[in-house]
Parts: structure tokens; C-alpha cells; sequence
């Protein structure tokens, strides 16, 4: 469950997402487990197709995986199914949960993430109790629909500034050759999604975000 204090701060370093999309030839356990094994810090359950069970059950694998592993673990949108699996934090799009919808007894075990798109949906983000915000697409992304254009890293640099001091991780079509720019934008961590599902070897794929973050390799 969710630390109290700054949780933000247990939610820096790569992200990586388990998606249920069918273009994918593992499903999102077989992905966890890869990003765990490659040293990812969060595994974020995006279950777009499943039914609500097969989503729990997708959940509840992860939960055992990560809690092994010691990386933290996020549902994505919905928090009745992060807090029946156990897990460390709901993340929310901007058609989620407005503001202070999550029931006080929910967001005392949850952490909360919250995706941002433009500068007015950032700064809407500090009078929300969230403890980490997504911004993006800073590159585009072909993994899901985006109605927003590409920011690119000047407004990821402002987005981190407009929602500082809690962190900000980056979204949106990020390849390995991307990281050093995010690190040097200031951003705390960052999420992928097809890096490491549509990867030959995804434990790999994870293991080389994991390093060119902490800035072992260019």
C-alpha cells in the first residue's frame, strides 16, 4: 500500500505500462514481469479490452510480481480495482475522477497520478491532491489515441517548473535515444508502453531505459 509523507517521491524512474492491447504478444503479466526483471520502478496496469475479472486477475498477478521485485504498482483509472488488488497507487486521465472524488478511506491507501496535456490542465493539477503528474505527449505516441499534438521537450521543461516541487513524468512515444533529453528537461521519471511490450527481449528493452536514466549509458 501507499506510504504516507511525499509518495510522489516513490513514483521516479521508468514506468513501465502492461497493456492488454492484442497487437501485443504477451500479455500484461508476462510484461510486468519483464519490466520488473529489467529493474523498472512502477508497472502501471492499462487494461483496455479485459472485463472487469480478467482485469482483477491481471491486477492481482502484478501486485505479487512487483511486491517481489520492489517496485511500486498503479492501476490505471480505476481505484476500486487498485484498492481490491492491494496496489500502491490509482492513475487517472484527465476524463477520469474529478478533484476530490476518491473516497477519504480510498486515498489514504492510494497514491493518486493525474495525466496533464496543456499548461492549464498543469496548473489545475495544484489545487488537486495528487502526488505525481503525467505530461505528454511529449513525442507523439502510437501506442494509444491522443487527441493532443506532439509538446515536444520545451513544454515539458515549463511543465516541470508549473507543477514543481512534486514530479513529473514524461509520455508519449519515448525511445531509448529520448532519455537523456528527459533527464536533462528535469523530468522525474518516464513511461513507455510499446518500448517494451512490442520488444524482442522486453527484460532487455527495460534493463536500457533502466540504465540511461541513471545515466550509465548516453
Amino acid at each position: 500500500m501507499a506510504d504516507a509523507g511525499d509518495r510522489g517521491l516513490h513514483y521516479h524512474g521508468v514506468h513501465v505500462l502492461a497493456d492488454d492491447d492484442p497487437r501485443w504478444t504477451r500479455d500484461p503479466v508476462a510484461q510486468a514481469r519483464a519490466a520488473c526483471d529489467g529493474g523498472a520502478a512502477v508497472v502501471q496496469l492499462r487494461a483496455k479490452h479485459a472485463t472487469d475479472r480478467e482485469a482483477l486477475a491481471f491486477a492481482r498477478e502484478i501486485r505479487a510480481i512487483t511486491r517481489l521485485a520492489g517496485a511500486r504498482f498503479v492501476v490505471n483509472d480505476r481505484f476500486d480495482l487498485a484498492l481490491l488488488a492491494e496496489a500502491d497507487a490509482v492513475h487517472f486521465g484527465q476524463d477520469d475522477l474529478p478533484k476530490d472524488a476518491l473516497p477519504k478511506d480510498a486515498r489514504e491507501r492510494l497514491a493518486v497520478g493525474r495525466s496533464t496535456h496543456t499548461p492549464e490542465q498543469l496548473r489545475a493539477t495544484r489545487d488537486e491532491d495528487v502526488d505525481y503528474i503525467a505530461f505528454g505527449p511529449v513525442f507523439g505516441t502510437t501506442s494509444k489515441v491522443s487527441e493532443y499534438d506532439r509538446r515536444g521537450l520545451a513544454s515539458l521543461r515549463e511543465a516541470v517548473e508549473i507543477v514543481a516541487p512534486r514530479p513529473l513524468v514524461a509520455i508519449g512515444g519515448i525511445e531509448p535515444g529520448h532519455v537523456a533529453d528527459l533527464r536533462a528537461a528535469g523530468a522525474a521519471g518516464f513511461a513507455v508502453i510499446s518500448v517494451v511490450a512490442a520488444a524482442d527481449d522486453p527484460v532487455a528493452a527495460t534493463a536500457d531505459l533502466v540504465a540511461r536514466f541513471r545515466g550509465e549509458l548516453g
